[in-house]
């Protein structure tokens, strides 16, 4: 009997702690509300339809909650069931009262409209990427900074520079893995990806110090898309600590570097690091060691990540679909076919010639989207479709609602590199962004992964360990097993 009273008293407290955090919640959200429309003044604006969320956390529960489950595209999915496909909504994102866009027009009209969008990154990213870096500084600062630094990585110039030590290091790299047995294949190709980078910027190969290099920018990573809490066991206090250690070793290189220059000055930089310490702008203006050490860590962080995802999930489709393999492989192997018995290696005029290749290509970046969403901050009121985004507030350009449009993509979770026989409108494939802060390695990522993929198409197969191996969203899309499988030769020629 006791314990039958003791039950329903139990079952009563549970309902009413249950109702009182209902309740609470309301209170809270209305709270929230009046904190950030009431900071909008006496204008009277016309917001998109959304949900502020709760007080401070805002949308950023849903969002970690989507993205760590199997259905990540739920989050957006959830405003477009309560508020309809308006294609702009208004959230709590990253501490910031936001404008979450998800059509091709508004996301190219938020990134390549410099006169009312300026970058918007979240303060915990600013962080750990450097205040220095692309995603922070002004756009005249940025114009300046691209200018003094793009050119070594991005034209055919620069391209064909690269093009004999990336196929080298490739070539290596794959006979290497034939003898491994199992390997994580993801995790192989972001230190084959590193190892190139860190060539082209630092000249530098170094084991040791590459592999120290990388596992700090793994944990970089991890806290780039984690709530900015500075705890002990947090992914963000992990990224806090990675970026201190990378400035400390890239400090110690730009020092070395600057005590060579006092006995003499070298004739030509030998790579990227060289270039950022000699250069000097229009009004003879140099670099100051923060400048450098944030472009550097931007610069070797972007250029491997990016293309070491890509070409690991490239291989999944096309190891998926025989059908794309073989078509891939037949177009490789014509390319080598027509080469002059004289020449040793690919040029940039074959690379050119891979056109169903680089569909593959294309299409792997849209259905991955490695960068989820783009920041910027509105400099003015600005009206789109007949909504504002106030001044001060952030717009999310969110590249996955875009190309998993269906309306846009038919069936757009499957894999076609065929979609890519027709043209797309300006907006709708943004896998480096668009507009003046477009990724300016994106000629570099995409040269780097047609190598990779021409040699193992022409002579290797991957024998992944499971297909339905469960998938993780953040920081990148990838297996949580790392691609597992085995490298195995195969016959050079396509039957």
């Amino acid at each position: 009997m006791m314990l039958e009273i003791g039950s329903m008293w139990m079952m009563v407290i549970f309902v009413a702690i249950a109702g009182s955090l209902l309740v609470l919640r309301s209170i809270l959200k209305n709270v929230n509300w009046w904190l950030y429309e009431s900071n909008l003044g006496a204008k009277q604006y016309s917001l998109p339809p959304g949900d502020m969320g709760w007080p401070f956390i805002g949308n950023m529960w849903s969002f970690l909650r989507a993205f760590k489950s199997k259905d990540p595209d739920s989050f957006i999915s959830s405003f477009v069931t309560r508020y309809g496909r308006s294609g702009m909504y208004k959230a709590l994102m990253f501490g910031n009262p936001s404008i979450i866009v998800t059509t091709p027009e508004t996301c190219r009209r938020v990134l390549t409209d410099d006169d009312r969008f300026t970058t918007g990154w979240p303060r915990s990213t600013i962080e750990l990427i450097g205040k220095r870096s692309f995603i922070s500084i002004s756009y005249e600062e940025h114009k300046r900074l691209r200018r003094l630094t793009s050119s070594s990585i991005n034209g055919m110039e620069a391209l064909s520079l690269y093009l004999a030590y990336i196929e080298k290091t490739v070539k290596i790299s794959l006979e290497k893995w034939t003898t491994m047995g199992q390997i994580e294949l993801l995790t192989e190709i972001r230190k084959l990806t590193f190892k190139i980078i860190m060539h082209i910027f630092l000249s530098s190969e170094s084991e040791p110090v590459m592999e120290a290099l990388e596992r700090e920018y793994t944990a970089l990573n991890y806290g780039v898309r984690a709530m900015r809490i500075n705890i002990p066991g947090f992914a963000y206090h992990k990224a806090l600590k990675a970026r201190k250690n990378l400035v400390a070793i890239f400090q110690s290189i730009v020092d070395e570097r600057r005590n060579i220059r006092k006995g003499y000055l070298p004739r030509k930089a030998k790579d990227m690091m060289d270039s950022l310490i000699d250069v000097e702008d229009d009004d003879g203006r140099k670099l100051s060691d923060e400048d450098i050490i944030d472009v550097m860590l931007m610069y070797l962080n972007a250029g491997h990540e990016s293309s070491g995802h890509i070409t690991m999930w490239a291989i999944y489709y096309l190891q998926k679909h025989p059908e794309y393999f073989h078509k891939a492989k037949v177009e490789q192997e014509e390319i080598i076919k027509k080469r002059p018995p004289t020449q040793k290696g690919l040029t940039l005029k074959e690379i050119r010639e891979m056109d169903f290749l680089y569909k593959v290509i294309d299409e792997t970046m849209r259905v991955v989207t490695f960068s989820l969403v783009v920041f910027r901050e509105a400099k003015c009121d600005v009206n789109i479709n007949g909504y504002t985004i106030p001044k001060g507030w952030k717009a999310l350009a969110w590249f996955r609602s875009v190309h998993l449009d269906p309306e846009i993509y038919p069936n757009p979770k499957e894999f076609n590199p065929y979609r890519w026989n027709k043209e797309h409108k300006a907006g709708e494939f943004l896998p480096f962004g668009a507009g003046s802060r477009l990724c300016p390695g994106n000629d570099l990522a995409k040269m780097e992964i047609a190598v990779f993929l021409h040699h193992f198409l022409l002579t290797y197969r991957f024998e992944q360990h499971s297909y339905n191996c469960p998938v993780r969203y953040l920081p990148h899309t990838r297996p949580i097993d790392n691609c597992l499988g085995r490298i195995k030769k195969c016959s050079t020629t396509s039957t």
